[in-house]
């Protein structure tokens, strides 16, 4: 699991309007917001990238009194919401809200269409989830450790769905066949709705996800959940077993979900930006909204983000190359 003790506050805190430290706004933009915000999400509908946007636009808007909506710009590995997003004026009314995939575009592109972290400015991490390994249905086996024998004996009917490369999902795929001893086709998707459908349709056998994107369809009996890649079983789904239980230990990876601004947005802005999700994080997971998608809210300063993400992408990028990964 990604370690989040050093960035988890408590509900008092931001409840204060503290922002970790963070002042609240300058002077220089004092009247920010005053028109619509744009939440500009990198994935098609429907994924957890999605519905987590979706649900912390909404607390946004209803703590703040701003008008925050949630465009989908999907493709090209979320490079074309993430160019749509670096473009845009820096004044804090054109945001990014995203997984880890956003920090690992130069690892796992050719030819990237910016830096993900010199373009940008880290705004917040607002949560971060355990992953989920699902299968297709119509497939006999109950446990990854079945799964593994049997690709072992035939890996060329294994395929593997990933929203996206660099995405969470798509590093945990790639530590699974590591571990496993295995390399297995992975394919990438525009987002998790459309590689999910294709696993419940049995052309490709298995994904790896965020727990709030799969459970849903898990629970109708659409895919075979195998287990949860955490140290532990996760009270959203108590009944599935974590990684270790179904016969691979050492398969713990997390998602995370962050906002992000143009580089060159005022401080001040950030400042604002920062608390007002802050505030939103903290109070979705106290209504209960995010323990409903298995997500654990986090708060921290646009600095602390910052050195979140140069360790995140130190470690991902280091499992990529430890498997000689080629950029695509």
């Amino acid at each position: 699991m990604l370690d989040r003790r050093d960035f988890l506050v408590t509900a008092a805190a931001a409840a204060a309007g503290t922002a970790l430290g963070a002042p609240f706004a300058g002077a220089q933009n004092a009247d920010f917001p005053n028109r619509t915000i744009r939440l500009v999400v990198p994935f098609a509908p429907g994924g957890g990238v999605d519905v987590f946007a979706r649900l912390l636009a909404e607390k946004i808007k209803e703590k703040n009194g701003v008008t925050v909506v949630v465009e989908n710009r999907g493709g090209a590995n979320g490079s074309i919401g993430g160019a749509a997003v670096r473009s845009a004026d820096p004044d804090g009314y054109t945001l990014l809200f995203s997984a880890a995939t956003h920090v690992m575009a130069k690892q796992v592109m050719r030819n990237p269409p910016y830096d993900p972290v010199t373009d940008f400015v880290p705004v917040a991490r607002v949560g971060e989830a355990p992953m989920l390994v699902v299968m297709a249905p119509g497939l006999p086996f109950k446990t990854i450790r079945e799964v593994v024998a049997d690709a072992r004996n035939q890996p060329d009917k294994w395929t593997f769905a990933t929203s996206a490369l660099g995405a969470p999902g798509h590093l945990a795929t790639v530590a699974f066949n590591k571990l496993a001893g295995l390399k297995l086709t992975i394919a990438p998707y525009r987002g998790t709705a459309p590689g999910l459908t294709d696993v419940a349709a049995g052309h490709v056998q298995l994904m790896i996800d965020p727990v709030l994107a799969l459970l849903p369809m898990a629970r109708s009996g659409n895919v075979k959940a195998l287990a949860v890649t955490a140290s532990k079983r996760v009270a959203l789904a108590p009944e599935i077993p974590t990684a270790a239980e179904s016969g691979m230990p050492g398969l713990e990876y997390a998602s995370w979900y962050g906002v992000w601004a143009p580089k060159g947005t005022p401080n001040d802005v950030v400042a604002w930006l920062n608390k007002a999700c802050n505030e939103a994080a903290v109070e979705l997971g106290a209504t209960g909204r995010l323990a409903e998608l298995g997500i654990e809210p986090v708060t921290n300063t646009p600095d602390e983000f910052a050195r979140f993400i140069a360790k995140d992408v130190q470690r991902n990028t280091e499992l990529l190359q430890s498997v000689n990964f080629e950029p695509v």
